[in-house]
């Protein structure tokens, strides 16, 4: 009978053991998965719209006040290069490229020349030929399905800051117009609220009567019909 009780203590001290160990193995498996997504999450940074961004964002970027200043009396940017003709005037060498990757006017997937999406950062000759390629974009998530056959989920988020499918006006959802930098619910409703559109022009006279003529014409670069 004693020898069976020992038998009994000692599977029972065994199963314990084995269980702690496997729970411990669970909760590094889990903390090292919260810790990947924590990282994936902070290697992916906001790049800030040169044509919205306040005075304190620019001052982040280690600009001084006369650059900064040069840089917000030239808005609104209708193009990145009228964009970055004007930062390189304010940066220069090596500045240039570290403010480039921080600071962007972002690149119309369906408009773009192919030599010009190798502005952004980490796009060569190859991927740049791929944006060109499955043109027309009808939204950023086809963006998404067709260049993400190419890339990881993070190299792909890194990429969407520096370009934008144009919405369409009628058939857009809430979520797409609300994906057009610096519009907001007021914003929205008023998109919503002209439909159907027949044409820019019609778009440019309803919604002109909420907006100045200069945030007009950046909001036209984001919208089609």
């Amino acid at each position: 009978m004693n020898k069976s009780i020992l038998m009994l203590n000692a599977a029972i001290l065994l199963y314990g053991c084995s269980s702690t160990s496997t729970e411990n193995q669970v909760g590094e498996e889990q903390a090292g998965e919260a810790s990947a997504i924590i990282v994936e999450k902070s290697v992916v940074a906001e790049i800030l719209n040169p044509n919205l961004a306040t005075k304190e964002e620019m001052i982040s970027l280690g600009l001084d006040e006369v650059g900064i200043e040069k840089l917000m009396s030239g808005r609104p940017y209708l193009s990145p290069s009228a964009f970055l003709n004007v930062l390189k005037e304010v940066v220069g060498g090596a500045q240039f490229d570290e403010a480039k990757a921080k600071i962007f006017l972002p690149m119309n997937l369906n408009t773009t020349d192919e030599q010009d999406f190798k502005m952004i950062p980490r796009v060569g000759d190859k991927m740049a030929h791929e944006f060109e390629e499955y043109r027309p974009y009808i939204s950023i998530k086809q963006f998404r399905r067709e260049i993400g056959k190419y890339v990881s989920e993070e190299e792909l988020a890194a990429y969407e800051n520096y370009v934008f499918v144009p919405v369409n006006l009628n058939t857009s959802s809430k979520e797409e117009i609300l994906a057009i930098p610096g519009v907001g619910d007021e914003l929205l409703r008023k998109f919503e609220e002209y439909r159907p559109y027949e044409s820019i022009e019609q778009f440019r006279k309803a919604i002109g009567k909420h907006v100045d003529a200069d945030e007009l014409d950046r909001l036209e670069r984001y919208v089609t019909l």
